[in-house]
């Protein structure tokens, strides 16, 4: 089976829309630090990327949650792959992900995450499918962009591990 990848989100959509919410973020937060989590592996790219254009400053944390395997679809088994260096308590935190799709991984971070007593706990998201949500406790307060119910990769997004070095947002055609 070979893939074929169609472009969705140009390069250049996608770096304006990231930022636009770095702006946002700014605003919000302004007079404050934030702490970023950014969940691995996919949202790397987009984490770098948003917080150089964020103003206020700025500390990092990495945390790696998986409920995929090697497929396009959730397994509905989460587990922490990686855990936070860092403790949360009294801070302004901010979780950085590259796609929500059923919402369970999110979900289930955000549950975990609350129990650390962070001063707030808000969620931001290069892209949404909220077509496919399936867990209703996941409130996206940042959003890149909404997308239809397509295996995307590029900007992080895999397939298979592949793909994620694609400056732009693609759909995985298969053949």
């Amino acid at each position: 089976m070979s893939e074929r990848i169609r472009t969705m989100i140009e390069e250049e959509r996608v770096a304006a829309r990231i930022r636009e919410l770095g702006e946002a973020i700014s605003q919000e937060y302004e007079g404050r630090e934030i702490h970023l989590i950014c969940v691995l592996k996919g949202g790397v790219f987009f984490m770098c990327e948003l917080a150089k254009r964020i103003t206020v400053p700025v500390t990092m944390d990495f945390m790696s949650v998986s409920s995929y395997g090697s497929g396009t679809s959730s397994s509905g088994v989460v587990r922490i792959v990686k855990d936070l260096d860092q403790p949360l308590e009294g801070k302004d935190v901010l979780i950085v992900e590259d796609i929500i799709d059923s919402g369970r991984t999110l979900g289930y971070l955000i549950e975990i995450l609350k129990k650390r007593h962070p001063k707030s706990l808000r969620l931001c998201t290069l892209l949404d499918k909220p077509e496919r949500r399936v867990v209703g406790n996941v409130q996206v307060d940042y959003c890149g962009f909404q997308i239809p119910d397509e295996f995307v990769v590029g900007y992080g997004l895999d397939y298979a591990q592949k793909y994620r070095n694609l400056p732009y947002i693609g759909v995985v055609e298969l053949s």
